[in-house]
């Protein structure tokens, strides 16, 4: 355990950036995603990326207490977004 104050360790440090990008990267595509729409190419190959290479059709499903269903995966996405809750998963 370190002292109270003191810095964090190398793996400390990388742990704690690698947080923080992951977040960075999900707001710069949800920014596109506000910016150029769903049907953007590059935000198409962001959404069937996180689908393993199709865009889920129709409603979708989510880990979301309260809020389950969605009409696609569009309004899913950018659901979180607006939430900033980038790694909900369907």
């Amino acid at each position: 355990a370190q002292q109270p104050g003191t810095p964090l360790s190398d793996q400390e440090y990388r742990q704690f950036f690698r947080s923080l990008q992951a977040a960075r990267h999900a707001s710069t595509a949800c920014l596109l995603r506000a910016l150029y729409g769903c049907q953007n190419p590059l935000v198409r190959r962001l959404d069937e990326y996180e689908n393993h290479g199709v865009i889920p059709e129709g409603p979708i499903c989510s880990e979301l207490p309260g809020t389950p269903f969605f009409p696609d995966f569009c309004t899913f996405s950018f659901y979180r977004c607006t939430r900033k809750r980038y790694f909900i998963k369907v």
